[in-house]
């Protein structure tokens, strides 16, 4: 039920006044002051009738008047179910995320924000540390004509951890089409005014944030205007994120490492304390080289991963990436993590092991993506690093898209917590109002 601001203002008060009836009742019913002001009636019945029915009235216009109220504060699409015990089980939910596991999560791109949309239904305690190497599309735009850090991948995670209604997200993802502005997302642009009116990216961040209701929080990797290359294993380096898959899949060279320019970059101290707490830091999914291991060239953050004692899990992409992770399997890819990190900050893999339908394989295939398997020389190599690996059905696909089913992939995350065990699960997936976003 769509409910504008004046059926809003006509809702709560209309709980109010029932209210306030329900309370003079109450109080003529149990109040001798009717004695002052000539108001008697010789049956007494009548007085118990009146304190039920002003209990009756009080309960009625507090439960729904509250959940009214709360409709509107939580921004629950501005949709309000009173039945079946709504308002108390939105309470009971909140309560249960709150004490949700801790959750740090390095990474960009949509595997990112796809994860955080699952994620965001069993903890609230979620930190989104994203890169911002991007040089491409809209957000290089901006990132070059306003010396901005790259918007795109951070707008994409705030509206995956918000809890705002589908006018305002369409709005934010709008894309224009022509013009100047063709190309540009509309939520790139509020990003860029943020940081416009505040000469501070990081504020504009949370300002939005704000607005929106996160369920969490989305921090940049750094502050500092930062540039990605990739040498090849020929010797050729490329510059620049958006140039690393389209050059390289033309030159058909593997990547032998990626760095950052400037070097000791600093991260933001919040993502510093955020990995401390942690009870679980996730790394991926997203593209292996341009979005989960530039957060590890990050000053410090390697070293604070090994000492956490957070559960350490990196997720598998499901698909290759030309001119990236040509030809990779489950274990190429953890190689990579810890060639340019260390061998002491992965716990845990969750990879795929659902097949793919032939028909969006095909598809897949005509871009040269395969998929991302385990074999035996995976598991071989995984159990000598002590790592753990976890296998399951994780395919969700939309418009003939391959992404993650991310209901399922963060119902295993939440249960690898060491602090946090199926209590929350068994509140959580009984509820029916979760469904895959």
């Amino acid at each position: 039920m769509k409910i504008n601001k004046m059926k809003i203002k006509i809702g709560i008060k209309r709980w109010i006044v029932l209210g306030g009836i329900g309370i003079i009742l109450f109080s003529l019913g149990l109040s001798p002051i009717y004695k002052y002001i000539n108001f008697t009636i010789d049956e007494p019945y009548i007085y118990i009738i009146m304190i039920i029915v002003g209990t009756i009235f009080l309960f009625i216009s507090l439960k729904y008047g509250l959940g009214t109220l709360l409709g509107v504060i939580n921004k629950y699409k501005y949709e309000v179910d009173l039945s079946k015990n709504s308002v108390s089980n939105m309470i009971n939910k909140k309560k249960v995320l709150d004490k949700g596991p801790k959750v740090v999560v390095l990474g960009g791109g949509t595997g990112l924000s796809v994860l955080l949309r699952g994620l965001k239904n069993y903890t609230s305690n979620i930190t989104a540390v994203v890169t911002v190497a991007d040089d491409g599309g809209g957000s290089g735009i901006l990132r070059e004509d306003l010396g901005m850090l790259p918007p795109g991948d951070i707008r994409s995670c705030i509206l995956a951890l918000a809890d705002t209604e589908p006018t305002m997200e369409k709005l934010l993802q709008y894309r224009f089409t022509e013009g100047n502005l063709k190309g540009q997302s509309f939520g790139n642009l509020f990003i860029a005014a943020m940081n416009g009116i505040y000469d501070n990216f990081e504020f504009a961040i949370k300002e939005m944030a704000n607005v929106l209701a996160v369920s969490g929080e989305v921090l940049p990797m750094t502050l500092e205007d930062v540039t990605l290359y990739a040498k090849l294993e020929n010797g050729k380096v490329i510059k620049g994120e958006s140039n690393v898959s389209v050059v390289n899949e033309e030159i058909k060279s593997k990547i032998e490492k990626v760095f950052l320019k400037p070097q000791n970059l600093n991260p933001l101290v919040e993502t510093i304390d955020r990995i401390r707490e942690a009870d679980i830091v996730l790394l991926g999914p997203g593209s292996l080289y341009t979005s989960v291991i530039p957060n590890l060239l990050i000053k410090n953050i390697v070293k604070e991963l090994e000492n956490t004692k957070a559960t350490k899990i990196y997720i598998s992409n499901v698909m290759t990436q030309p001119g990236e992770t040509d030809g990779y399997s489950v274990s190429d890819h953890v190689r990579a993590i810890i060639k340019h990190s260390s061998e002491k900050i992965i716990d845990y893999v969750i990879t795929n092991n659902e097949k793919l339908p032939a028909n969006v394989l095909q598809k897949y295939s005509e871009d040269g993506a395969t998929p991302v398997l385990l074999n035996e020389e995976d598991n071989d190599y995984l159990i000598i690093k002590g790592i753990t690996v976890i296998e399951d059905n994780l395919i969700d696909i939309k418009k003939d898209y391959i992404r993650h089913d991310a209901i399922r992939l963060s119902q295993i995350i939440t249960s690898l917590s060491q602090n946090h065990k199926l209590p929350i699960l068994e509140f959580l997936n009984s509820r029916k109002d979760i469904s895959k976003s």
